[in-house]
């Protein structure tokens, strides 16, 4: 360990030194990539830079930097991944307390386009909010998705949609993070994720139908194939990563006061369309903790109740309802409903 880092002290730790103790201890309890559960995060949607970006659409690069380094002790303010990411850490610090050598835990990398020169405010910024983020990638101004797949992105959230959309194209987990002028609060103890069905846990295969055919045929098309599984959607991979993460609590006996639970939250109907998810989730050995079946009900009423600290979904119309009641929404840009008016309403079937 290099010294320095942990002293001892005569009399009570002061909450700086503490936090210098614990920032420099997490350094070497840093997990490697190929164990971890690494969450990529953009500082736009980690902090508030609204600000900061009208500087830099208003006035160029050279202003922006100059604006950032002038005001780098002044902490950015947090954005609408700082929750979840909070949510993250607190899972980890229970991970840590069960199993003290295991690397299976949350890895956070703050993503950014900026200059390096920025890092100080965030870093500061970073310390000012008692993160545990050790790990940077700050790409000044160049694409940072050949960096996700260095680090093994399992989830990448941006502000960018362009991004977003890249990244899913390279095959990782990603959506697109919006600041809600009403925020919800969300529980300290208990990360509560939630997903929509169709285009995010499942391909978009029942969809085509419902946009091609209508209702009718899409229930008849789920009837004669609720045996056949679905196709895996693109956060499929990260409720498994959660999963297990939830059976390391499971094995301690803590079912009942496990730290993440997750959520199915769908428009389908579960007479007539429902068995077919659940039969897909259970032949791929995935558990969900609570399974809402909405038969085409508006979602945001039910996400206000669960209070997730992040709910995913492939369609503007159901991200932004969620948001009008205060949930963090976020929009996986994919499949056929990217080719469909936002606006529209929701189709019964996802």
């Amino acid at each position: 360990m290099t010294k320095g880092c942990i002293q001892s002290h005569d009399g009570p730790c002061s909450s700086s030194s503490l936090y210098h103790s614990l920032s420099c201890l997490s350094l070497f309890l840093q997990p490697k990539p190929e164990n971890a559960v690494t969450i990529a995060v953009s500082s736009r949607v980690l902090f508030r830079t609204e600000r900061e970006q009208k500087v830099f659409e208003q006035k160029g690069v050279e202003e922006y930097l100059r604006y950032q380094i002038e005001h780098e002790n002044e902490p950015f303010a947090p954005g609408p991944a700082f929750p979840f990411v909070k949510a993250l850490e607190t899972v980890n610090a229970r991970l840590r307390d069960l199993y003290p050598q295991s690397e299976e835990l949350f890895d956070i990398v703050l993503v950014t386009y900026n200059h390096a020169h920025v890092g100080i405010r965030l870093i500061n910024t970073i310390n000012h909010h008692n993160l545990f983020i050790e790990r940077f990638c700050m790409t000044g101004g160049s694409s940072p998705i050949g960096y996700l797949k260095a680090w093994q992105t399992n989830l990448y959230l941006s502000a960018d949609a362009d991004k977003v959309r890249e990244a899913l194209a390279e095959g990782i987990a990603a959506a697109t993070m919006f600041m809600s002028e009403k925020i919800t609060e969300v529980s300290e103890y208990q990360l509560r994720v939630a997903f929509d069905g169709d285009a995010v846990l499942f391909s978009d295969e029942s969809e085509r139908i419902f946009k091609a055919h209508g209702l009718d045929k899409f229930f008849e098309h789920e009837r004669e194939n609720e045996d056949t599984l679905l196709d895996h959607g693109p956060l499929k991979g990260f409720l498994e990563v959660l999963g297990k993460l939830q059976k390391k609590f499971y094995a301690k006996g803590q079912r009942l006061d496990c730290p993440i639970r997750t959520y199915l939250v769908t428009a389908r109907s579960a007479a007539s369309s429902g068995i077919r998810a659940l039969k897909t989730l259970r032949a791929w050995g995935l558990e969900i903790d609570e399974a809402l079946f909405l038969a085409g009900a508006p979602k945001g009423p039910m996400l206000e109740k669960i209070r997730p600290h992040i709910f995913f979904d492939d369609q503007m119309f159901h991200v932004e309802g969620a948001a009008e009641m205060g949930t963090i929404a976020a929009h996986v840009p994919y499949g056929i409903a990217q080719n469909h008016n936002p606006k529209q309403n929701a189709s019964v079937g996802k």
